[in-house]
């Protein structure tokens, strides 16, 4: 018996029954008296983060993005009597068969790439093609490109008149009394608005260039001594009709 008269077994009793008590709250309870499972929750995550890993390496790469595009090379074909129009005829020094017609990429006044032809005799076309490739890569701007044939009557003044570059025409010089060298496609005229031709009295084809007899312009496409345009030609034999002292031919560039 205790001290306060209660049996002792009736205290015995009361401890167990508050030992029973606590053993069901930590039941109710995990962490109570335990490690918290931190071992599992790094696994885990360690886990998600080789699954992402592995996503992430096995998605496939963006493709490297297709290289530029070489510009189109030239390309030499014969031409016929047909194909020539106005520009030939019966009489003329060359036949048809001694020409060619070469078709080269060329950089406008645009900016962009055109496909442009001349027509020029067969023993000139790899100076040609060198040469106008060389153009493109200078970044010389030609305003048109095509066969003379394409204006009415094969007119040089028209042709001339547009801008436009052209080798191959079956007709005489200024002054009647001989075949240009443009009959036997061995001359070509570039950008020829821009550059004019001006005989010994002052007199200039084409007729509306009057704006560009100011040599001193620097216009794109203009045409100067010891212009790296210029250099292309002169540098492979051709003669310039900028250097002559008359008349003064801008536009014009030959060989024998």
């Amino acid at each position: 018996m205790s001290s306060n008269g209660l049996p002792e077994c009736h205290f015995a009793m009361r401890r167990i029954a508050t030992l029973v008590a606590l053993t069901g709250v930590c039941a109710a309870v995990p962490q109570c008296g335990s490690t918290p499972p931190t071992g599992q929750s790094s696994s885990s995550s360690s886990s998600r983060s080789s699954s992402m890993t592995s996503t992430l390496s096995s998605s496939p790469s963006r493709p490297a993005p297709p290289p530029p595009a070489a510009p189109s090379p030239a390309t030499v074909g014969p031409v016929t009597a047909a194909q020539l129009g106005a520009t030939w005829k019966p009489g003329c020094p060359v036949g048809p068969e001694a020409l060619r017609r070469v078709e080269m990429n060329y950089l406008g006044f645009d900016g962009q790439t055109h496909r442009g032809e001349l027509v020029v005799h067969q023993d000139v076309v790899t100076d040609v093609v060198a040469i106008f490739g060389q153009l493109y890569e200078l970044g010389y701007p030609i305003a048109k490109m095509r066969s003379v044939a394409n204006y009415p009557g094969a007119e040089d003044e028209l042709s001339m008149e547009d801008n436009n570059t052209s080798a191959f025409n079956c007709r005489l010089l200024p002054s009647g009394n001989d075949w240009a060298l443009h009959a036997y496609g061995r001359a070509i005229d570039v950008n020829p608005l821009i550059n004019p031709f001006i005989d010994s009295d002052g007199n200039i084809e084409p007729t509306t260039a009057t704006p560009y007899l100011d040599r001193n312009r620097t216009d794109p496409g203009m045409l100067h001594t010891g212009d790296p345009a210029v250099r292309a030609f002169t540098d492979r034999g051709w003669r310039w009709g900028g250097n002559w002292r008359t008349p003064k031919d801008y536009q014009h560039f030959e060989r024998d």
